[in-house]
């Protein structure tokens, strides 16, 4: 029996997993009982926001710790204070500057 290798690694957003999920719905008809449950979770608590254009504002600030799974989670997150993000930042096991996490709530905002 063959083992899977994974050939690329990437993290995807909420929105982009719908989109994902969206595009299979519409080739399969049906999604499966797990995909449909995900779907229905990522529309409760996704927010319609251009990720693209987030994305790169908040890779411009140019965070040395910061990398791009950590900026796919507070996207999907979405802080609005200081508080939130220390504690997201926190559970990464990566510390920030505080001007560094000033600039990311700023671009966040």
């Amino acid at each position: 029996m063959p083992g899977i290798a994974i050939i690329n690694e990437k993290p995807i957003s909420l929105i982009e997993t719908r989109e994902i999920l969206e595009k299979i719905e519409k080739r399969d008809k049906v999604l499966s009982a797990k995909a449909t449950k995900a779907k229905e979770y990522i529309n409760k608590i996704s927010k319609k926001t251009d990720i693209k254009e987030l994305q790169a504002k908040l890779e411009k600030l140019e965070v040395a710790r910061l990398k791009p799974r950590h900026i796919i989670k507070l996207i999907d997150i979405h802080p609005k204070d200081m508080d939130s993000l220390k504690t997201i930042i926190s559970g990464e096991n990566i510390t920030l500057k505080q001007e560094d996490l000033k600039k990311v709530l700023e671009c966040l905002k």
